[in-house]
């Protein structure tokens, strides 16, 4: 049993890189299905269009995908055209942008394993740059290739040319070289990108390692917790609905919080060292929550010991 906890343990510990790892061995798969099963080089005029939209097509849908069903972006944009000061707070301009960036940040990971993955394979760039019009491209890429290069180069793909087996062969080789070139390069400029954000991060950061980790830990057992008390209170909640329907009786008071709790717990956190709130519900409690005056008609909501609206 106790191993059994050690190693469910440091799943949980590790399920960044088991998440990422899971993620890059889906893209490797889906890329695979796409060049074997969908893909299919028509070797003429339209391989630059086609392959091109291969390449990329998936790679924004991911992206999109990734705003999508990242959280955070819900949270950052949901009720902003209604109360724009949501998301440009008095004094937090900026903070819009900050939190934006950092989503874009986490939904460029499957796009970019997307083209990595896809340019080491080399089979979309090949159809691409076998249809290029460009007389710049075809000088670099036929450069001691036969005269036929110039003229049949759409056909390289498809292995149609006039040019022998083993010229075409080399010719096919050559421009899946290109791919996986530009592929590690991705890779490599990505990787160092990342490494480059993360740290500049982290040296700029007024959070020590421990409370950075206690608040890591924190932020996963209240998102845990509080799933668990949503499951909880509607269950409740719709069982005494239920029963009062079905009954025909007047139901009996339901706590539950209000309008503006609702709106001040739903917004985004950061940290600040001089006010040690390691979520937005945690500063909600400490702070306590009242309704303004004008919270009737605007929905406008001040917390209390501060002296702005949220």
């Amino acid at each position: 049993m106790d191993a059994f906890n050690g190693i469910l343990k440091f799943v949980l510990n590790q399920k960044t890189v088991i998440g990422y790892s899971f993620l890059a061995l889906l893209t490797v798969g889906s890329e695979r299905l796409f060049s074997l099963v969908a893909f299919k080089c028509p070797c003429s005029a339209e391989n630059a269009v086609y392959g091109l939209v291969f390449l990329f097509a998936p790679a924004w849908v991911l992206l999109i995908l990734g705003f999508f069903l990242n959280g955070r972006s819900w949270r950052l944009f949901t009720g902003c055209c209604v109360n724009p000061r949501k998301i440009f707070p008095r004094g937090h301009g900026c903070r819009f942008f900050y939190v934006l960036g950092q989503i874009t940040l986490s939904s460029l990971v499957p796009p970019m394993m997307w083209l990595s993955v896809a340019l080491l394979n080399g089979t979309f760039y090949e159809c691409a740059m076998s249809g290029t019009k460009s007389s710049r491209l075809l000088g670099l890429i036929c450069d001691g290739k036969p005269k036929e290069c110039w003229e049949e180069l759409h056909k390289v793909s498809c292995g149609k040319t006039s040019m022998t087996p083993t010229e075409n062969e080399e010719l096919k080789l050559s421009l899946q070289a290109q791919s996986q070139i530009l592929g590690w390069c991705l890779i490599c400029s990505a990787s160092f990108f990342s490494l480059i954000t993360i740290c500049y991060a982290r040296c700029r950061s007024k959070v020590s390692y421990l409370q950075r980790s206690f608040w890591k830990i924190y932020k996963q057992k209240e998102k845990e917790q509080l799933e668990n008390t949503f499951l909880d209170y509607a269950n409740k909640l719709s069982e005494r609905n239920l029963k009062c329907f079905f009954e025909n009786k007047r139901p009996d008071v339901f706590p539950m919080p209000t309008f503006a709790a609702w709106e001040a717990a739903s917004e985004l956190h950061s940290f600040h060292q001089n006010q040690q709130y390691y979520s937005t519900l945690h500063k909600v409690i400490e702070n306590g929550l009242q309704l303004s005056p004008e919270a009737e008609e605007e929905t406008t909501l001040v917390l209390v010991g501060t002296d702005h609206d949220v």
